[in-house]
């Protein structure tokens, strides 16, 4: 039923409005991504039938995931035109957008990182000190996988199953969850643990944690978040950043990219936000196959 509304809506922007290709595939990003909603949350609703309240559980949803206002103000944009297109063509007669604005959330979320500012921050590290290959593995973990600080401080040698690209998470409330993890934070994670882990002196309960201090005790939030505002600083962004910038960013480039919100969900360790449960497991094979396909640093390759 959507799909035959979104089909007829692309060859209205096309023919009837002769928009770019670039802008007739946003438009269409959009409407597809509130149809991925509806699907999760009720199946049986008709693009005739959404609500104004239903529009804003989406973008709290999408909140939630980690897309920033600014974000969330564009893909309204485009549903806006969805609905207006319906108008148009008299299959419904109120437009559930008309008085919708995107949702003021309660705190204010970090800046999102553009890909290019990411690849910033990564080019400048310096790879030929230890700290310095520590904190290349950390931020390619960060982004890679859309973890929490406390989840990254967390990760153990024994939960890294690099072999099928994956490693265990522990996460709020003690929940678990597995999340794949790319190939070139791996690569640094393993340069890191061979060259810079193995030669400090590893102190006592610490055997099985990953990210270390030089004196071989466990890294401290407060070194990472300095380390990465010191790091955003030398590449000339003046966003404000945290390690939580980096969970957001790869949340807004997956979804932006086309990623299906299960998936990025499921990655995020996110439980629903809705009424209606919309956690639902998806196959390892098809986490890893979004990771590849629609992140940056895996699609550029």
């Amino acid at each position: 039923m959507w799909q035959s509304y979104i089909n007829a809506f692309k060859n209205y922007l096309k023919l009837e409005r002769s928009l770019a290709e670039n802008s007739v595939e946003a438009y269409l990003h959009d409407a597809e991504k509130l149809h991925e909603f509806v699907l999760l949350t009720d199946p049986e609703l008709s693009p005739m039938h959404v609500s104004e309240k239903h529009l804003m559980n989406f973008l709290m949803y999408l909140g939630e995931l980690g897309l920033s206002a600014n974000s969330q103000a564009r893909m309204l944009s485009g549903l806006k035109s969805f609905f207006k297109y319906l108008v148009f063509e008299n299959l419904i007669q109120h437009d559930p957008t008309q008085l919708l604005e995107p949702p003021k959330l309660g705190r204010k979320l970090p800046d999102t990182l553009s890909f290019p500012e990411i690849e910033a921050m990564l080019a400048i590290i310096d790879l030929s000190t230890p700290s310095g290959t520590r904190d290349r593995a950390i931020l390619e973990v960060l982004y890679s996988s859309g973890l929490r600080v406390s989840e990254l401080l967390g990760l153990r040698l024994t939960n890294c199953y690099f072999d099928a690209g994956f490693i265990r998470v522990l996460g709020k409330g003690d929940k678990v969850r597995l999340v794949p993890i790319g190939q070139d934070a791996m690569h640094y994670t393993r340069l890191y643990i061979d060259h810079v882990r193995a030669t400090l002196n590893v102190q006592k309960g610490e055997e099985d944690t990953i990210f270390l201090n030089l004196r071989g005790s466990q890294l401290s939030r407060i070194t990472v978040f300095t380390t990465i505002k010191k790091l955003a600083a030398e590449a000339g962004i003046k966003k404000t950043i945290s390690p939580h910038t980096f969970r957001h960013s790869f949340a807004t480039h997956l979804i932006e990219g086309g990623a299906d919100l299960r998936a990025v969900q499921q990655m995020l360790g996110h439980e629903s936000i809705t009424t209606t449960e919309i956690y639902t497991h998806l196959d390892r094979d098809y986490l890893q196959q979004t990771l590849r396909e629609f992140h940056p640093r895996s699609r550029k390759k």
